[in-house]
């Protein structure tokens, strides 16, 4: 294995073990231009993903079974920013 290929996999590995937590949750928005819900006891939370990759996987089904509802829109939550604030 090259000096390359060894760096590839550690940095794979690295990635694949560090958890960048994203929160998927979503709504009904009370206006279109605005970020206010009609009802946050009615809240959809999708759920806790530890990488970005897989929270937007679950956030593009959920916006797309609830395409038909302009009023209904869900978001990504970068969590690991709020757990660790100025590191990225």
């Amino acid at each position: 294995m090259t000096f390359q290929e060894e760096s590839l996999a550690t940095n794979a590995q690295s990635q694949e073990s560090e958890q960048l937590l994203h929160l998927v949750f979503g709504g009904e928005l009370e206006s279109l231009d605005g970020l206010t819900f009609r009802d946050i006891d009615k809240l959809d939370i999708v759920g806790i993903f530890p990488n970005f990759a897989t929270a937007e996987k679950a956030w593009r089904k959920k916006a797309q079974q609830t395409v038909d509802n302009a009023h209904m829109r869900y978001f990504i939550v970068h969590m690991h920013r709020f757990l660790s604030p100025g590191q990225d």
